[in-house]
Formats: C-alpha cells, structure tokens, sequence
C-alpha cells in the first residue's frame, strides 16, 4: 500500500542539518521554532515554546531510548530495526549509504560475532526490510559492544549516542531517536511543569525511518500507561489540549484509543490520515520530514492538509533546518 500526502515542496540541501545544535554554539532548546495555528504562522525559539501553551495542556512524551542500531560489517552495514516477539529481528542492509536491493533468502552477512542470515522479505513489496537471525541472542548487549547510531548521508560526521538521546529515553528501544523530543532540555521541562502544563510518558519503539517514497509506517511496538490513559481523559474533559511529541506519540495514543485495536499495548500497524483522523490529539510538536514521507500524512490528519502546506512553505522559506538534528515545529488544530 502506497501513502500520498497532500503537502508539496522541494528541500534544497542546504537545508539538511549535518551536526546538533550544540556543534553550532546553541542548546539543544535553542534550535528554532515554527509555530502554525489557524491562518497564523510564528517564528520563535524552542525555549520559549511555554507563551504558546496553556496551563492544563498536556505533552505525551515517547520514553524510548536510542539504540546504537547500525552495524558495520564486512561488505555492507546492517541497520537493526525492530525485535520481533519470537527473537528474530527486522534489519535493513545498507551499502555505501543507500538501502542493498539485492538481498536473498538464506544469506548470511558476517558481522562482529558470527553471520546474521536472511529469513524473508518483512511486510514489503521490495527487498528493503529483512526478517533476520541474529548472531546472537542478546541483540540489546551486542548492539552496546558493536553498534553506533544510524546516519544518513546528510550527516557530516559520526556523533557519539548521548547526541541522539532525548532528556526523556528511559527504555532501549528505537533503531532511531524519537527525535521531536530532542529540543526539549531539563530547565525547560521544569519551567513548563511550573507554568501548569502537564507532561504524561508513552512508549513506541521507532523502526528505521529511511522509508522509501510514499511506504506506508511498519508495525511499531507501543505501550500506553494507565496513568497517562487516565490523565489524557482528565485533560479533554476539563477542556485541556492533549499535544503529541512526535508522530512516534500520536500513533500510540492514537492506537490504544483505537475502536480496533482497543489495547494500551502490544503492535500497532494504525496509519493516520485525513481520512482516518486522530481521535486524541489536538497537535502535536514534530521535526521537519523529508518530501513525500509518510509522516507528512499524519500531520495532515491531526491539523489538516492547509496548514502543514503553509507550515512547510513558510519554513523552506525562512531557511530552518531539517532531520533530528535540525528545528522544530508546533502544529495546533485551529
């Protein structure tokens, strides 16, 4: 199944972020900041994201860690995905940068270990996702011994993984950061929580994001606590906004509320769209993605086709970086 957002532009290069703010002399809840509501579009700071919330609003935050989920071998890289239930894994091989197309059933590509061998081709029309034995059992402690953060070719050079945590990582689970929450610094959590706005924990593990053009989202494992469940119902019937941080965050609540899957945890395969709005959310704060991605449909699905066009148009515009390392986003439902 194919996905088409309605959302239109072109990215020009300059605008991939090659490095964290801090490498540009700013803190991380310095990057920049777009703000889009309505027919109104602001340019501010992240910092300052407060004077654009309301006490009783409510923040979801996705608790996942990152996990340093790409592995280098002797003839290609093996970026690890997603951990089955039956202790296989969802892998992608890389090669030179770019997905290998030419994988088999029953290869074996040595790694740090031992051989990881191809199973099937995972929930796709091309041979870009793999369901792979690992060579080990305890992939988590390998990947910690062998691993270092996935990049893409817009990054200039390697980071160590504390630049791709966000301050609310709690559990080891994503092949990449959640990275919406990256901006968010301790002092600003703490300012926020003092001015009255709530912040709740959820959990999904992100899979690897570098989907091709229009490839819908993989099944994405989720849990959503009874207590953020019970303060999400608190805040819409005492007329709060409940904002997501991060599509990562609307697809779990999104999920757990859900008539169809009507679960608080376990897999996800929901894929939000106009024509499947959200439930839950009121907004949400999210990075910048890439033309075309499968992302931009959700965005249109919780704020509407309109305003994620004139969010985009007004930041390649006003030149605000793209990817995990680049600014940011708030996009509320006028």
């Amino acid at each position: 199944m194919k996905v088409h957002p309605h959302t239109r532009f072109v990215l020009p290069d300059a605008l991939n972020a090659g490095e964290p703010p801090e490498a540009r002399g700013l803190r991380r809840d310095q990057v920049r900041l777009l703000v889009a509501e309505g027919s109104t579009v602001t340019h501010t700071r992240f910092d300052r994201i407060g004077e654009h919330l309301r006490p009783g609003d409510l923040l979801l935050v996705n608790t996942s860690g990152t996990l340093p989920a790409a592995v280098d071998g002797t003839s290609v890289t093996v970026h690890f995905s997603t951990a089955l239930d039956d202790g296989t894994w969802v892998v992608e091989l890389r090669d030179g940068g770019s997905p290998n197309f030419d994988a088999t059933a029953g290869q074996q590509v040595e790694l740090p270990e031992g051989v990881l061998t191809l199973l099937a081709p995972y929930q796709s029309e091309s041979n870009r996702l793999w369901i792979a034995r690992p060579p080990v059992s305890d992939v988590l402690g390998y990947l910690q011994r062998h691993g270092r953060p996935i990049t893409y070719n817009y990054i200039g050079k390697r980071w160590p993984l504390a630049a791709y945590q966000t301050v609310f990582a709690r559990e080891p689970g994503s092949a990449e950061m959640p990275s919406a929450a990256r901006p968010f610094s301790f002092e600003l959590v703490s300012q926020l929580a003092s001015q009255g706005v709530l912040i709740a924990p959820i959990l999904l593990h992100c899979g690897v994001s570098s989907l091709e053009s229009h490839e819908p989202p993989q099944p994405e494992r989720y849990d959503v606590p009874a207590h953020t469940a019970r303060l999400v119902n608190w805040v819409k019937a005492n007329g709060g906004r409940v904002i997501a941080v991060g599509t990562t965050a609307v697809r779990a609540i999104e999920s757990a509320a859900d008539t169809s899957v009507n679960t608080s945890h376990g897999w996800t395969d929901l894929v939000l769209s106009p024509d499947r709005p959200p439930q839950v959310v009121d907004g949400l704060i999210t990075g910048w993605h890439a033309p075309e991605a499968s992302h931009l449909l959700l965005l249109e699905s919780v704020v509407g086709p309109e305003l994620v066009q004139r969010a985009y148009d007004a930041a390649v515009q006003e030149h605000y970086l793209w990817h995990e390392f680049g600014d940011s986003a708030l996009l509320l439902r006028g």
